[in-house]
């Protein structure tokens, strides 16, 4: 996809994490929404701190975009501990990790992003490492092969994943502590908005801010990109403040509507109302209608047109749904396709059948 396609992508490139980490909170009081998740995390850090002992193991969980590596961050420095960050896909084998395990310090943060895309053999190591601080490093091949055990320092380990359903059984039991993210309202995407435009000097009016929190899709990491577009145009083309003039313009240019809609979402919608009267059409054919891979399709435009209520997920295929039609300024035809689906309680479920 294009930088532009991008624009409204919950996933962080890697160009933009060096941008991103100038606005992130740095301690939980700065952490804005999720207050159910912040207290019961303010909890367990602070009886931790008055035991002086490691907390339990922190599992968060929830879509992308919404604070889960913050929060890492955020509990390493309410700890005063260090924090070693990792990735389930880039522990390949189980010595890779056994070799972080036994580098931690005691009290330190080990932070594994996208927990569930860990190997299987760093998986079985990791077991003995969260409950008895003790990994075993094989050495040899065949019978002569031998079990060396190693003492692991007292740690916290943090992990967090997209999709919790493909953790396994063992794993999730593990965790002491587990925290499920939710989307943010508008009205604290506007308090969010506020912080990052006082961090990155930008002036902003409250319109504005409205404005731009109200195409984030509920994502924080969407509302602080659209921001710095915003800032772009506004510093361009008119005074450098943001006001609600600035931010219609500026995401007009960066084809991002009102709903929160970029030119994917919008291709796979008009595809669906257009080439094939709003399904049910099945997720590879969708794809190359649109000329992009199901991939993309499926875990970039479905979560939140699902969410939205805008597409919806049968047994047969996806449809667009009543709100599609009117949002495209089409009149929905009567039977089969104008139905108006309401989404699915698991939005962000991406292990449905592929029909």
């Amino acid at each position: 996809m294009s930088e532009t396609d991008g624009l409204i992508s919950a996933y962080v490139s890697d160009a933009e994490r060096d941008a991103e980490a100038t606005v992130r909170p740095r301690r939980l009081a700065e952490f804005i929404a999720q207050d159910r998740v912040r207290d019961q995390l303010d909890l367990l850090l602070q009886g931790a701190m008055r035991r002086g002992s490691p907390p339990d193991h922190i599992l968060l969980s929830g879509p992308p975009g919404l604070g889960k590596t913050s929060l890492a961050n955020i509990v390493a420095a309410e700890l005063g501990a260090g924090i070693r960050v990792t990735s389930g896909p880039a522990i390949e084998r189980s010595g890779d990790l056994a070799a972080i395990l036994t580098s931690l310090a005691e009290g330190d943060v080990l932070f594994i992003d996208e927990i569930h895309r860990i190997a299987r053999p760093a998986e079985e190591l990791l077991y003995s490492a969260m409950e008895d601080f003790r990994v075993d490093v094989v050495v040899g091949k065949g019978p002569g092969a031998t079990a060396i055990p190693l003492d692991v320092e007292p740690f916290t380990l943090v992990g967090a994943t997209t999709r919790s359903g493909l953790l396994t059984g063992p794993m999730r039991d593990r965790f002491g502590f587990v925290a499920h993210l939710d989307f943010y309202a508008p009205a604290d995407l506007e308090t969010l908005l506020h912080r990052s435009a006082r961090i990155l000097g930008v002036p902003i009016t409250g319109e504005g801010a409205a404005e731009i929190a109200g195409r984030s899709r509920g994502t924080p990491r969407i509302a602080n990109r659209l921001l710095r577009r915003v800032r772009d145009y506004a510093e361009v083309r008119a005074d450098g403040v943001v006001t609600l003039e600035t931010a219609r313009a500026a995401l007009t240019v960066y084809d991002v509507d009102g709903l929160g809609l970029d030119r994917l979402d919008k291709a796979v919608l008009t595809a669906l109302v257009d080439s094939f009267r709003g399904g049910p059409v099945g997720l590879s054919t969708l794809a190359v209608a649109v000329g992009e891979q199901p991939d993309t399709v499926e875990e970039v435009c479905e979560p939140f047109l699902v969410r939205a209520g805008l597409l919806a997920r049968t047994p047969r295929g996806r449809v667009a749904t009543e709100a599609a039609w009117r949002h495209l300024g089409r009149t929905p035809p009567n039977g089969t396709f104008g139905i108006d689906v309401p989404p699915a309680p698991d939005l962000f479920s991406l292990d449905a059948d592929r029909p």
